[in-house]
């Protein structure tokens, strides 16, 4: 049994969905949450430039909180850097990519699967791979959705003008006629009820943040890492951007549990 923490990042509010999903099935598990909305949006960046970001963050996870495992609770973390992290560090690494691709397998109908995600997921190829290597007879139609993260990270989940912008950046997709769409970045749920409205009611939206919950389930059981004090779990946020922002809106986003905020300052 182990009693530390497990460590989560992302570039900013997106991985609090699956902190929710983490901390909904683990209660007893302290968590450390790290926002890194000093350097948001990572979508736009270059992978190489993401990757260092993220092993920076595992860094300062492992050495500064003691963490007994790391979630990449964003997709373009996890497609630059997940393997990586992996060799770098001895304690389990997980990411969203390939929870979230079992997921929209298990839920199609008929084996016409779209994954929208950043510019930097999309054209980094992981959703592409990951379903390659399930060998699942399965047409993937991807799309970029630049924009859908700044809206979440400003608060503006429901405007006419993320409605517009859904309307265009989902087209490809929807021609693809898939009856199931994987949201390959965790900011998007905040916005499934603009993409559901726009997808039409037929399609099935798949979040990878349960799937991911489940994997770390699967990890704490099978590895004796569970923690071993009973009653709930510490959950400490951290922010590089401004923390009265991450307060206000973590809290609109997850809920009044996000009340203190840690501030760190890079180098």
């Amino acid at each position: 049994m182990d009693d530390r923490a497990i460590g989560m990042f992302d570039s900013g509010f997106g991985g609090l969905t699956v902190a929710r999903a983490l901390i909904d099935l683990v209660p007893a598990e302290d968590l450390v949450y790290f926002g890194d909305t000093g350097r948001y949006p990572y979508g736009p960046r270059s992978l190489d430039e993401v990757r260092e970001f993220a092993r920076q963050i595992t860094a300062m996870l492992v050495e500064r909180h003691d963490v007994k495992m790391v979630v990449v609770a964003c997709n373009t973390a996890a497609a630059a850097a997940l393997e990586l992290l992996r060799f770098e560090h001895d304690i389990p690494i997980v990411g969203v990519v390939d929870p979230g691709v079992r997921a929209a397998l298990a839920a199609t109908r008929n084996r016409r699967v779209g994954v929208i995600g950043t510019v930097g997921t999309i054209g980094s190829g992981a959703y592409q791979r990951a379903v390659r290597s399930t060998r699942a007879e399965v047409e993937l139609t991807c799309s970029a959705c630049p924009g859908f993260v700044e809206f979440v990270e400003r608060g503006e989940t429901d405007s006419e003008q993320v409605h517009v912008l859904a309307e265009r950046l989902l087209a490809p997709v929807k021609d693809a006629g898939v009856d199931t769409l994987l949201l390959g970045c965790t900011h998007y749920p905040f916005l499934a009820r603009t993409i559901g409205d726009v997808m039409g009611r037929e399609v099935v939206l798949v979040s990878s943040a349960e799937e991911t919950a489940f994997e770390v389930l699967d990890i704490l059981e099978e590895t004796g890492l569970g923690r071993r004090t009973a009653g709930k779990g510490r959950h400490r946020w951290v922010s590089s951007g401004d923390v009265a922002w991450f307060r206000s809106l973590g809290a609109r986003l997850f809920g009044p549990e996000i009340e203190n905020v840690e501030a760190w300052t890079w180098d």
